[in-house]
């Protein structure tokens, strides 16, 4: 027997089209009036930035919130507990970022935890 689950309901939709080329144009434009962004031109995140893997993301996640929030390796550490050589060392993907670590992070840096997994 299936369990009933909760869907959230979908906030935006993606739409392709297969077709003529000149009718996708017209189709685009009849749909802009209605909020639909023409969103063809643009490029996959990873194709615009192939220099970071799977592994880099976090710490690539933790310096730049670390950054857009104007603090120093040192002044996070006094917020969170965390050692700044920890913190360090997480920016540079040499020591992972367990849940509660992100979890103090998030907090601190006024981010969802999420990013940091």
């Amino acid at each position: 027997m299936q369990a009933h689950t909760k869907k959230h309901p979908t906030e935006t939709a993606e739409l392709r089209f297969i077709g003529p080329i000149v009718n996708i144009a017209r189709a685009i434009e009849s749909l802009k009036p209605l909020g639909f962004v023409d969103t063809s031109d643009s490029v996959p995140w990873r194709e615009a930035y192939p220099e970071y893997s799977d592994e880099d993301l976090p710490g690539v996640c933790l310096r730049g919130s670390r950054y857009r929030e104007s603090l120093t390796q040192k002044q996070l550490a006094d917020m969170t507990g965390i050692p700044q050589r920890h913190i360090s060392e997480m920016e540079n993907g040499k020591r992972t970022i367990g849940k509660e670590m992100a979890k103090r992070l998030g907090k601190a840096l006024n981010i969802g935890y999420k990013v940091f997994l």
